[in-house]
């Protein structure tokens, strides 16, 4: 739990090191300005019981402390983690998780109480897991996850309802990500992303296909600046692929510089032209993709790279903090100031 300073380019890096008592992988920050650097952390064990922290940086010490009687028992690991998309603190403090369900829980002072555990798989006892989830921020009642059942449900977090559950590919879905208050898009391991508009439940668009048939997708991001755009990646793959909506099937770039694996991937909330990407080469990279020249742009390279100590599993850009990501390797939760 150390402060660290790193070069980052040409410039000396601010960074914070919070390390778990095992692997972790969901992460994520929390929206509220009047808890800037807090953090949900969950465990990567290989077995039942798992746990999620919530972490917190000391501004004026320069040290992640866990609060032990926020910290709570997760089934599983968490495939995700978010808070509730709400700045101003006029919501309830709610975490979500997926896994094996979707949980809703709430934090207080005295501590973390489950308040909702949804299945939208009401025909049998066994539950097909969550691979991931996202809350929109538009309508933050709203939240939409995926699943390896090959669908997407569309909940209402407030009554505790499926709002509409969509068979949204022909394998297993990994990723969701809202693009507005009612339209969404997800990939899947038919190597394939589509797009939904929930007006029009019967249609959805594909707006790419892995050139390699049945090329799995793993991750999405959809750029909330500049909803245009969109960035997913494909297993085993060093390459990030950027996708302009508007021109289907052709990437307008792809991002070739990993020398491994791509794990993660972000948008910047703040800027409509900027993306963090981590991976098993042990670096998190921040690219400018204003010089783009379309389409199929290979040439880009990188304005930051940093090396973590290990692979990087996660990442995860801060809302209220855009000068901040976060980033999962082993056992260690780090902030960089970029």
């Amino acid at each position: 739990m150390e402060q660290s300073k790193v070069m980052i380019g040409d410039k000396c890096a601010e960074i914070y090191t919070y390390e778990s008592p095992d692997l972790v992988y969901a992460m994520n920050w929390s929206n509220r300005r009047d808890k800037k650097f807090r953090l949900a952390v969950g465990s990567f064990i290989e077995e039942f019981d798992n746990r999620v922290e919530i972490i917190t940086l000391n501004d004026e010490t320069g040290k992640f402390s866990s609060d032990s009687q926020l910290q709570f028992q997760h089934p599983y690991p968490a495939t995700k983690i978010m808070f509730i998309p709400d700045k101003e603190g006029n919501c309830p403090d709610l975490v979500a998780t997926t896994g094996d369900y979707l949980r809703i829980w709430q934090l207080t002072e005295e501590g973390t109480t489950l308040q909702k555990l949804l299945n939208n798989n009401k025909n049998s006892e066994f539950c097909a897991p969550l691979t991931s989830f996202d809350w929109n921020e538009t309508d933050p009642k709203r939240l939409g996850t995926s699943s390896i059942d090959t669908t997407c449900t569309i909940w209402d977090i407030e009554k505790g309802m499926v709002d509409t559950q969509l068979i949204a590919h022909d394998k297993e879905v990994y990723d969701i990500a809202w693009g507005g208050v009612g339209v969404f898009a997800s990939v899947s391991a038919d190597g394939s992303v589509r797009v939904f508009d929930l007006r029009d439940k019967e249609h959805s668009t594909i707006i790419y296909e892995s050139p390699q048939p049945d090329t799995p997708l793993l991750r999405l991001g959809w750029n909330k600046q500049d909803p245009r755009y969109m960035a997913t990646l494909l297993m085993d793959s060093s390459k990030v692929v950027v996708l302009d909506i508007r021109f289907p099937t052709l990437p307008v770039a792809e991002l070739q510089r990993h020398q491994a694996s791509v794990n993660a991937l972000a948008w910047a909330p703040h800027s409509s032209c900027h993306i963090c990407t981590a991976g098993d080469d042990s670096q998190a990279l921040i690219w400018d993709l204003s010089s783009m020249s379309q389409p199929m742009d290979t040439s880009l390279d990188p304005i930051l790279a940093y090396s973590a100590g290990a692979e990087v599993n996660q990442l995860q850009w801060s809302t209220t903090q855009p000068d901040w990501v976060a980033i999962c390797f082993g056992s260690k939760t780090q902030i960089l100031r970029v």
